[in-house]
């Protein structure tokens, strides 16, 4: 009786629409998915002993039934370990990583399956989408090791089930490493030239914190409380204590040397990868990167990324040059230390173009960035996207919202978590919480969530964002409309799923180019007090400042790309790992700045160790390229021609994963990208 009552009042088993987040306990994690696991495991094996002649109907739809409700179970479950982590979650959660894997790879070495997929694949009548799933299927199988020997099936199954183990640690080391660092400042005189918001910011986080026996402001390793302090705080012993905190979380390094160290992590989890790559034929990680991507091949991607390095590394160097004068003659300082460049960058920025991140945020508040946001993508697509209320969130500060389409139809749904906070993954990201696909009773919409870490409000005053924070925002609802725009009803090539990840970033950067245009500027950018537009004399200030240090900026993202690309393509198990040694021959290559010993960025590069993108972070720089030439289009026509937004919601945007991306970015833009669009965009000549 007792298992039935608690299958009867498990919310995770009963999901008819949105997650009833609040009634979702850790106690109900691991025998829901159980549940549902066993529950998949008998449908598949009745599907295939009463299928005789597999087709997509009898075979593809009852399999993206059995898909899309595990995928909905544990949606809700990946993101609350996310954004609402604790102790009890976090063992749910990481109990049912290695089930989780076993049974995805069961399914993708299942014989039976593979041959009935290979029956499905052969029918005329299939769509383009339900071929190319299909396709993709197949690939998968054999990326899945469905040909290998038994005894290699068993191996590969064991790696990725330690791989989820290895990437989630990774992710919790780098949590509780930003965590267990705070500094509680006594004296005002230490927060000289900081801007009076992150002051405020400070004084409400001691408050909060409850530290009732001592008073003062608190500055954590959060990213707005970090950027302020190393982009504004004139005592230079405070911006390096924090710089030295920050670079050396989860490492051997810093304050908390050893203690959330996940430099063995990084050696086993690069190890592994390296096995699965050679068991499946590939010579190493990188190539099996390449298989589901856009990107022919590992010298391709090499040699983008040197190409693109050749370009910027003069620029960068003399940017550094400039900054290292202007810090010796205005500033004082004999020496630039790491800990002084992001300080002495702004005070530059501010000498140079009288403007700097905080002068803009007064007229970027919440509300108005959020309905400038919303007003943008109806000038481009004809959207209309409102607010719902009394939705079940995980959180106060969290809101949601439906997008319909110009025709008045409702098109998705998502979730907005704006703020910084603690038990919080950092960073910016957008996830699915439920995927268009055709159901019996219709079509199921799809509701994604978008997750940033911007400063919360303080006091009686909105959020107040930096002109960096709206183009994150901008950022992740690009990627969020790939995801609900789509108008692909097969569950595998719908919205995002499907994207090669090295094209998966073409929304989401092609989107923030409104965040630099005047006519789009106009509706984001009000004055929370005055309801002032932003003066043109402070925009042309942004514009002639866009591309401040755009060379360092390049370098520094070429060196992550680079750094991620070789340890996966040059991974020797005779020589291991070779975190530092490959990560310092990349620096030595195209960077311009050489960052003292121990610092320890790897070790919190999460990107890479912990999420989608090893041997992949080369995917930002190439998707750029797609999207800064689609933009172009828009500098031809007019950034707001409707003809032009329509083509690309129609070729890009609706058309999620059903077909190659290069083929749709042909359909739209008539011909295959050009780099021009990135370099210029960039002020790289």
């Amino acid at each position: 009786m007792e298992i039935t009552d608690n299958i009867m009042s498990n919310p995770l088993l009963h999901l008819t629409d949105l997650p009833p987040f609040s009634a979702i306990k850790p106690e109900h994690v691991e025998p829901a998915i159980d549940q549902i696991l066993a529950d998949n495991r008998a449908a598949i094996k009745t599907l295939l002993a009463d299928n005789p002649t597999p087709s997509w109907n009898t075979l593809m739809r009852p399999l993206e039934n059995l898909e899309d409700r595990l995928a909905r179970a544990w949606s809700p479950v990946s993101h609350m370990n996310s954004v609402l982590n604790s102790d009890a979650l976090r063992d749910a959660y990481n109990a049912c990583l290695p089930k989780l894997s076993q049974y995805a790879t069961e399914i993708g070495q299942n014989q039976p399956l593979f041959a009935a997929f290979k029956t499905v694949a052969k029918d005329t009548t299939l769509s383009v989408a339900q071929q190319k799933a299909i396709n993709n299927a197949l690939r998968d199988f054999r990326l899945s090791g469905v040909d290998l020997p038994e005894d290699k099936k068993q191996r590969y199954m064991a790696i990725q089930q330690e791989l989820s183990g290895l990437t989630a640690k990774f992710s919790e080391n780098v949590l509780d490493a930003t965590q267990a660092w705070h500094k509680l400042v006594g004296d005002e005189k230490l927060l000289a030239g900081l801007p009076e918001s992150a002051i405020a910011m400070a004084k409400q986080s001691a408050e909060q914190k409850e530290q009732k026996e001592q008073s003062g402001w608190l500055f954590t390793l959060e990213f707005p409380s970090y950027f302020a302090v190393m982009s504004y705080a004139d005592n230079r012993a405070l911006r390096e204590e924090m710089y030295v905190a920050y670079v050396t979380r989860a490492s051997d390094q810093g304050p908390n040397a050893g203690k959330f160290d996940n430099t063995p992590l990084m050696g086993k989890i690069l190890a592994l990868r390296h096995e699965l790559a050679q068991l499946l034929g590939f010579e190493n990680y990188a190539q099996r990167s390449l298989a589901t991507k856009m990107a022919p091949g590992t010298e391709k991607v090499t040699a983008f990324l040197r190409d693109l390095a050749d370009r910027s590394l003069g620029m960068a160097q003399e940017e550094l040059n400039e900054l290292k004068t202007f810090a010796h003659d205005e500033l004082g300082l004999d020496t630039l230390e790491p800990w002084d460049i992001t300080y002495a960058s702004e005070k530059l920025r501010l000498h140079r173009y009288a403007i700097s991140q905080e002068d803009l945020k007064p007229y970027f508040p919440e509300t108005r960035v959020v309905n400038g946001m919303f007003e943008v993508v109806n000038k481009l697509y004809g959207l209309n996207v409102r607010e719902l209320t009394d939705i079940n969130t995980w959180h106060k500060d969290v809101r949601a919202f439906e997008i319909f389409d110009r025709n008045g139809d409702a098109r998705g749904r998502f979730y907005l978590d704006l703020y910084a906070r603690a038990n919080k993954r950092g960073g910016a990201w957008m996830d699915e919480c439920i995927s268009r696909r055709q159901t019996e009773q219709g079509v199921q919409l799809p509701v994604a969530y978008l997750t940033c870490n911007f400063s919360a409000p303080v006091g009686d005053d909105p959020a107040l964002f930096t002109h960096n924070e709206v183009i994150t925002l901008f950022h992740e609802f690009g990627h969020g409309l790939h995801h609900m725009l789509t108008q692909v009803d097969t569950l595998a090539v719908s919205g995002i799923s499907g994207v090669p990840w090295d094209a998966v970033e073409l929304p989401s950067q092609f989107l923030e180019n409104w965040c630099w245009e005047s006519q789009a500027v106009n509706l984001i950018a009000r004055h929370y007090q005055t309801g002032e537009q932003l003066p043109d004399a402070l925009f042309a200030k942004m514009i002639s400042a866009k591309n401040f240090q755009a060379g360092m900026q390049m370098v520094r993202q070429l060196e992550f790309s680079l750094f991620d690309f070789r340890i996966h393509a040059e991974y020797d198990p005779k020589k291991g790992a070779r975190v530092q040694e490959i990560l310092d021959e990349v620096r030595a290559e195209v960077a311009v700045i050489k960052p003292p010993e121990y610092h320890r960025f790897q070790h919190s590069f999460s990107h890479i160790f912990a999420g989608g993108y090893a041997a992949g972070y080369y995917s930002y720089k190439w998707a750029e390229v797609l999207s800064s030439d689609a933009f172009s289009k828009f500098e031809e026509t007019g950034i707001f021609n409707r003809d032009t937004g329509l083509a690309f919601l129609e070729a890009i945007l609706e058309q999620g994963g059903s077909r190659e991306p290069m083929d749709l970015f042909i359909e739209f833009r008539g011909r295959e990208p050009e780099i021009d669009a990135l370099l210029r965009h960039s002020g790289i000549q």
